[in-house]
C-alpha cells in the first residue's frame, strides 16, 4: 500500500484524537466574538475556507479565509490562524512574521520542530496526523476536525460516517468517469475545492469546483455522459434532476460532508492505481513550497 492509502484509512482514529484536543487548546484558538483570519496554502487554504465559513455561520465572529500569499495587510484582525502541515511554507512564515504584533497568531501544524515554532505566538500540534505522502489527507481533515470541535460542531457521528466512507464501495462506474465537478454550499464549498485539488494531485483528473448555486450559471454546460457531479451536503432544489438530465452521474451520500471528502480521497487513489501513478510523489509537487529568498 502507498503511504497515502494508509494515511487515508487512519482518519477516523485521527479525528477522535484531534477532537479530544480542542478543550486543551481553547486558550489559543479564536474566542467567540474575535475578528479572525484563517490562512493556508493549497489544501490548507481550502480547510481554512471551510473553517471560516463554519465559524461565521455559527455566529461566533467575523471570519475570513485567505491564501497566505493574498492576505490583505490593510485589514486588522484580533487573531490569525495559520494551517501548515510542514511548518516550512514560505508564504505562511512570511505572513506570520508580518502580522505580528498587531494580531495574535496561532499555527496548527504537524511538525513543531520547524520554523513555524518561532513564527507564531502559539502552536497547536497534530503530530499524530503527520504524513509521509506529499498528497495531504489526514492532517487536513484532522485540523478541520479540531476546529469544528472547538466550535462545538463536531460529533461522533462524523467519525462513524468516515468509517462508513472507508468501508463502503464507491458508486458503480464512478472511477471510469473522465471529468469531475465538485459542488458545495456554505462551509462545504471549501471541501469541494479540496476534492477537486485531491483528484488533480493524485490522479491527474480533469476537475472543477463551484458553489452549488453557481453551477447552473454556465458550468453545467460541461456535463455529459462521461462526467460526474459530486455534491457535498444538501443540494439546491432541482439541481440533481438537472444534472441527471445532461447524462452526467450525480453523486451525493448523506454522510457528514467531511466524511464524504474521504470518499473522494479513495476515488483519487483508486484512479491513481489504475493509471500506475504514485500518489505519494505526484509530479511537479513537493511536501512544502519553500521559496528561494536570495
Amino acid at each position: 500500500m502507498s503511504y497515502a492509502e494508509t494515511e487515508t484509512a487512519s482518519q477516523p482514529a485521527c479525528w477522535r484524537r484531534a477532537a479530544a484536543l480542542a478543550d486543551d487548546h481553547r486558550a489559543v484558538l479564536p474566542a467567540a466574538g474575535e475578528r479572525v483570519a484563517v490562512v493556508g496554502c493549497g489544501t490548507s487554504f481550502y480547510m481554512a475556507k471551510a473553517y471560516a465559513a463554519l465559524r461565521e455561520g455559527s455566529g461566533q465572529g467575523e471570519s475570513d479565509a485567505f491564501a497566505a500569499s493574498e492576505f490583505p495587510h490593510g485589514r486588522g484582525y484580533d487573531r490569525v490562524v495559520a494551517l501548515t502541515r510542514s511548518g516550512t511554507t514560505t508564504e505562511v512564515l512570511e505572513l506570520l512574521d508580518r502580522v505580528r504584533p498587531a494580531s495574535r497568531t496561532v499555527a496548527v501544524t504537524a511538525d513543531p520542530l520547524t520554523p513555524v515554532r518561532d513564527a507564531a505566538d502559539d502552536l497547536v500540534v497534530l503530530d499524530f496526523a503527520d504524513e509521509r505522502s506529499v498528497v495531504q489527507t489526514r492532517f487536513a481533515t484532522s485540523a478541520l476536525t479540531l476546529l469544528r470541535a472547538h466550535l462545538g460542531l463536531h460529533t461522533e457521528e462524523a467519525v462513524r460516517d468516515a468509517e462508513r466512507a472507508l468501508a463502503e464501495p464507491l458508486p458503480e462506474g464512478l472511477p471510469e468517469r473522465t471529468q469531475f465537478s465538485f459542488l458545495g454550499r456554505g462551509w462545504t464549498v471549501g471541501l469541494a475545492h479540496e476534492a477537486a485539488l485531491k483528484m488533480k494531485e493524485a490522479s491527474l483528473a480533469w476537475t472543477e469546483s463551484y458553489p452549488a448555486m453557481e453551477y447552473r450559471h454556465g458550468p453545467i454546460s460541461v456535463s455529459t455522459s462521461g462526467t460526474a457531479t459530486w455534491m457535498f451536503g444538501a443540494a439546491p432544489e432541482g439541481l440533481a434532476e438537472q444534472v441527471r438530465a445532461t447524462g452526467a452521474q450525480w453523486v451525493e451520500s448523506g454522510l457528514d460532508p467531511l466524511a464524504d471528502l474521504v470518499r473522494v480521497q479513495r476515488l483519487a487513489l483508486a484512479r491513481a492505481a489504475a493509471q500506475g501513478l504514485d500518489p505519494d510523489a505526484p509530479r511537479h509537487l513537493t511536501r512544502s513550497v519553500v521559496l528561494d529568498q536570495a
